[in-house]
């Protein structure tokens, strides 16, 4: 890559060091990435050949992971090497059984990646949506290693299809399949002179498919359920999504609720329990909690990773979080279940997003207002509620089979 790029990429790292004695995400990021050699030269088994599949934080994990389970169905004895750059997916899923070696994938300079490289000496690489590494990539391809992006969408505001984006264009060549999700971003590359694309779709309704066919029952929130009418889930909040949701919580005594936050520790789920008006259990409590304590519960709160996705099985109707911010959390996790979905104005980067507020399965909520409105008309009409969900969970099934596709153009 040139000199602007590494420079970019030299003053990405130096940032992260600057703030990681305030950040816990960027120290965990670094002090991973440095373990990285370490865990290769451990890891790594002579003479066995490995598939590198990169996925940059858990919700690509979660959108390869179809893929990655069909690979070592199939081809049992190869390896996988799964990296993380976001800590948020590495401090998940750093024990997941389904791959030989998981860590952290060091900065993109031009040394760290032929370290990396050369300790590991991949027979194949999988990016997964949004990876563009640039000295990654053109070293991949200088040494001849396949290389995929899978459930790649591309938009018309990508530094791709700007008249200055020459140095990102010439990433994409070193792909030798680019899997796009829908045929508007094979439109769009097409249109630049990039022709190695495949629409494939998208492989989270495969994953998330999955979810739905081996959902953990929890007996404890069965009885939560069954203390209330109408049963609401916020999955993946932040605070600015509880600004919006929670006065109408708090106005309908009626309606229980399940509340994941995205990110939590002590004193974010203190001040979570105390904008509540009535009782609230935490999911680490609620199997030692009596049958009248969960009865009484306004809300659970759920202080745990891994649950999200079997919780939405439990509710009527779902707040999708992160659309008040940089963009919407995985709203297929819930449409799975045949229950509607709400998320904030902040989604036009997803296509399951607009198809789903297209054909009623979804709605946007752009303040306190709208979320009231739509969510009481759901709470007073059933059958709405049944009808959008029904639609929510037809796009889902309608969608899935992208991981097979992928697969078969992969290794056919």
């Amino acid at each position: 890559m040139n000199a602007l790029y590494n420079t970019g990429i030299y003053l990405f790292r130096l940032g992260a060091k600057a703030i990681s004695g305030r950040n816990v995400k960027a120290a965990k990021m670094l002090a991973g990435q440095e373990r990285t050699e370490d865990v290769l030269k451990e890891k790594i088994v002579p003479g066995r050949k490995y598939i590198w599949i990169h996925a940059s934080s858990l919700g690509e994990f979660e959108q390869g992971r179809p893929l990655i389970e069909r690979i070592k169905q199939s081809y049992p004895d190869t390896g996988i090497a799964l990296t993380f750059f976001s800590p948020s997916g590495y401090e998940v899923r750093h024990n997941y059984k389904g791959a030989d070696i998981v860590c952290y994938l060091p900065f993109d300079t031009p040394g760290r990646v032929k370290r990396f490289l050369d300790l590991l000496k991949p027979s194949m690489a999988i990016f997964v949506k949004y990876e563009f590494w640039g000295n990654y990539l053109h070293e991949l391809k200088r040494r001849n290693i396949p290389t995929y992006l899978i459930s790649a969408i591309f938009r018309d505001s990508q530094p791709f299809f700007k008249w200055w984006g020459g140095m990102f264009r010439g990433m994409l060549g070193c792909y030798d399949t680019i899997f796009v999700q829908d045929a508007d971003s094979q439109r769009r590359l097409n249109g630049i002179g990039v022709t190695n694309v495949v629409v494939a779709g998208d492989t989270r309704f495969d994953r998330v498919t999955d979810i739905l066919k081996t959902t953990v029952n929890i007996p404890a929130v069965d009885k939560l359920k069954a203390s209330s009418t109408f049963t609401f889930i916020a999955g993946s909040s932040w605070e600015a999504d509880e600004d919006i949701y929670i006065p109408w919580l708090n106005s309908h005594k009626e309606v229980k609720a399940i509340i994941a936050p995205h990110e939590f520790n002590d004193s974010r789920i203190a001040a979570l329990r105390q904008r509540i008006d009535g009782p609230t259990l935490l999911m680490s409590e609620i199997e030692n909690a009596s049958d009248q304590q969960i009865s009484e519960a306004k809300a659970l709160i759920v202080d745990c990773f891994g649950l999200l996705a079997s919780l939405y099985r439990y509710a009527d109707l779902a707040y999708i979080g992160g659309g008040f911010g940089e963009g919407i959390h995985n709203i297929n996790e819930a449409a799975v279940y045949d229950i509607p979905v709400m998320f904030g104005p902040k989604h036009s980067k997803f296509k399951e997003a607009r198809d789903l507020i297209a054909i009623g399965g979804a709605f946007e909520i752009t303040d306190c207002d709208s979320l009231r409105s739509t969510a009481d008309s759901f709470l007073t009409d059933r059958e709405k509620l049944l009808a959008c969900g029904h639609k929510a969970g037809e796009y889902i099934r309608s969608n899935i089979g992208a991981s097979d596709k992928v697969f078969k153009c992969i290794f056919a």
